[in-house]
């Protein structure tokens, strides 16, 4: 599929309150600036050219205040990355500072102010079953920028309407921000709230709560507090950087050294739900949509999961539509079946596309 022309932009807007107004007017989903180069947008997944003329670092630090406090700045000072957010009255951003052999940049990821529902997102039906279950672990996976945190804001926001639960957010930074409605939500944010991941998390299991959301399970403590809670009655939530579902399953095992691997992998079994597994795809009409490696973590799953049989979970997902599982060959097929999506683009998306290719042959004209 040829690359969208870019798009023509007018002179340099006077604040970035005004250049990321540019960005929410037109879809986009990031801005990236730095000291010497032009600042860009990214829109459906393309770098996009403004022309603008090349940032120094007098203009860069003036940006810099306008989202951040003199604390987060000698923050970014001292340890040179930085990650926070920042609200405007139109929406929110993401900021994610770093340095370079130019100088110092950010990236400010944009998100919307109203968390967009499942149905507007027009995810698979089981992840509204998935948010029902008292107990249990959710992986959400995929790689950064393919809309791991909009999903799971739109699973708790389905919570928070239909259910009276106590639900806690750690996360880094928060993105979505939830209004207690049915639910009571509390929100923390590391570095800002609390100083670690799996310190809030455990001390979330002392603070009543029903649903746990962890923003992303980084290391073997916040893996083992994730089981724990799940364990002990509370549905959880967590991201990881996995491209499947099956190697998010051996992504987990593999923070764990070898004397508690059978160990964890019986813990694991037991308390995973399901793992849910994104991606974004160019769509024919230039915008994007999601496609899913989803496992639900059934009897048969378990058992497999339990021996170390991956392999044989990846071929139950592919014949277990009736419990919400499919692979994402499946899902990128039906995609293309639609005509959503251009069979080369499927292709350039898929773990195995010599399967595709075959899958789509046979039903494509």
């Amino acid at each position: 599929m040829p690359e969208p022309a870019q798009p023509t932009f007018g002179d340099l807007p006077a604040s970035l309150e005004a250049i990321v107004a540019i960005a929410e007017a037109r879809g986009y989903s990031d801005v990236h600036l730095g000291v010497g180069e032009s600042p860009r947008f990214r829109g459906q997944g393309i770098i996009l050219t403004t022309g603008w003329p090349i940032t120094d670092r007098e203009q860069f630090r003036r940006w810099l205040e306008e989202i951040l406090q003199p604390t987060d700045l000698d923050r970014f000072g001292n340890d040179l990355d930085f990650d926070g957010a920042h609200a405007f009255p139109f929406a929110r951003i993401r900021i994610n500072l770093l340095e370079s052999v130019r100088g110092p940049a950010m990236v400010l990821r944009l998100i919307p102010l109203e968390v967009p529902s499942l149905d507007q997102l027009a995810m698979p039906p089981v992840l509204k079953e998935l948010a029902t279950y008292p107990k249990g672990l959710v992986l959400m996976t995929g790689p950064t920028g393919c809309g791991k945190s909009t999903t799971l804001a739109a699973m708790i926001d389905w919570i928070n309407r239909t259910a009276a639960k106590h639900v806690i957010t750690v996360e880094d930074p928060v993105e979505f921000v939830h209004t207690s409605r049915t639910s009571l939500i509390r929100q923390r944010q590391v570095g800002h709230h609390t100083k670690h991941f799996h310190t809030a998390l455990r001390a979330a299991l002392r603070e009543d709560p029903d649903v746990i959301l962890i923003g992303e399970i980084r290391d073997r403590d916040t893996l083992s507090t994730a089981l724990e809670a799940a364990q002990t009655g509370h549905l959880v939530f967590g991201t990881l950087h996995t491209n499947s579902a099956v190697r998010s399953v051996d992504r987990v095992m593999g923070l764990f050294d070898p004397q508690s691997k059978e160990q964890m992998r019986r813990e694991l079994a037991e308390s995973l739900l399901a793992v849910i597994s994104q991606g974004l795809i160019r769509t024919r009409g230039g915008s994007r949509t999601a496609y899913h490696d989803l496992l639900v973590n059934t009897e048969a799953c378990r058992d497999y999961i339990q021996r170390g049989d991956l392999d044989e979970v990846e071929q139950i997902m592919a014949r277990s539509a009736f419990d919400g599982m499919q692979t994402i060959n499946q899902s990128l097929a039906a995609l293309v079946e639609e005509g959503a999506v251009a069979p080369q683009e499927a292709l350039s998306h898929s773990l195995k596309p010599n399967e595709l290719a075959q899958t789509l042959r046979g039903r494509i004209s």
